[in-house]
């Protein structure tokens, strides 16, 4: 019997590790919505998207600054070479946008939102964690 503890031991700790190791890798339970800001040029941006999730999500954008007349949404994976067609985002109020993205996996995604106006153009990359 005791040749067998350290076999049991060591398959506790290897299920043990790979709970834990899924659990960072795909989320433990209920994520809270997502809110990033960054600058481009003379535009702040405010991403906000509700748990970003395997499958269609809608992304809100706020932008503070001179007019925008165009924002356009491009979802990129590069550790995975996933790349999602840029979809434009569409007017939701004064500096407000809306963009639906189907995400096809779960992992660290990197969504470029670009800007263009009067002002001249501007681009944000911003870091998602999407789960299953």
């Amino acid at each position: 019997m005791r040749t067998r503890r350290p076999v049991v031991l060591i398959g506790v700790v290897v299920v043990v590790a790979a709970v834990i190791a899924g659990w960072l890798l795909f989320g433990g339970g209920s994520s809270g919505p997502t809110v990033l800001k960054s600058t481009a040029g003379p535009y702040t941006v405010e991403l906000s998207a509700d748990s970003p999730r395997v499958g269609d999500n809608a992304f809100a954008f706020a932008v503070t600054g001179p007019a925008v007349d165009g924002v356009t949404v491009e979802p990129v994976m590069p550790q995975m070479g996933h790349a999602i067609t840029p979809v434009p985002a569409t007017a939701d109020g004064p500096g407000r946008f809306r963009g639906a993205v189907g995400l096809p996996m779960a992992g660290q995604w990197e969504i470029t939102v670009s800007l263009h106006g009067p002002a001249g153009a501007g681009q944000v990359v911003f870091p998602v964690l999407v789960n299953q």
